[in-house]
């Protein structure tokens, strides 16, 4: 009885070893593509990750319609990377990227990544460069009224140690 049972199971995991030995020849293609940060401004650097072993041979590569056609270079394992610099005048969107690897083996992952507008820097991200005449007129009042204001505390004070 426990020979049956032993036989069983043997055959049983024989089967399921024959089954997944076609699948694991399926991770030579391109099977996942990974696009870090996912939401990234006009200009900046985003790191693609492409898992497939196909992808560390050489003429891999990763595009988009943002960023030029980049090599893909081996990180560990069956994964490689490529960092990629997106266009200064890219539109505000989602974008797809396609990994071309091997021998005529490709993989496009949609809306892999967002692209936002461009962030002004400076002080408060204000739009107008200088101070405009309405902000000259506000700061030249309220320094005339601080001006006021302590001249006429001085004026108290002082008339406050006569008496």
């Amino acid at each position: 009885m426990r020979t049956t049972r032993a036989l069983a199971v043997s055959a049983v995991a024989a089967a399921v070893v024959g089954l997944a030995a076609p699948a694991a020849s399926a991770w030579d293609s391109p099977s996942n593509i990974v696009a870090m940060p996912s939401v990234i401004a006009q200009g900046g650097q985003l790191t693609v990750t492409v898992d497939g072993s196909s992808c560390q041979m050489r003429d891999s590569t990763v595009s988009s319609p943002v960023f030029p056609t980049t090599p893909l270079r081996r990180v560990s394992g069956n994964t490689a990377s490529a960092t990629v610099t997106i266009d200064r005048n890219a539109r505000p969107g989602s974008y797809d990227i396609t990994a071309r690897c091997g021998e005529n083996r490709s993989l496009t992952r949609p809306a892999a990544f967002t692209v936002i507008g461009g962030v002004r820097g400076g002080l408060g991200g204000s739009t107008s460069s200088g101070a405009t005449p309405t902000d000259m007129a506000i700061g030249g009042g309220l320094v005339a009224t601080a001006a006021v204001g302590g001249g006429v505390f001085w004026m108290r004070r002082r008339s406050e140690k006569r008496a």
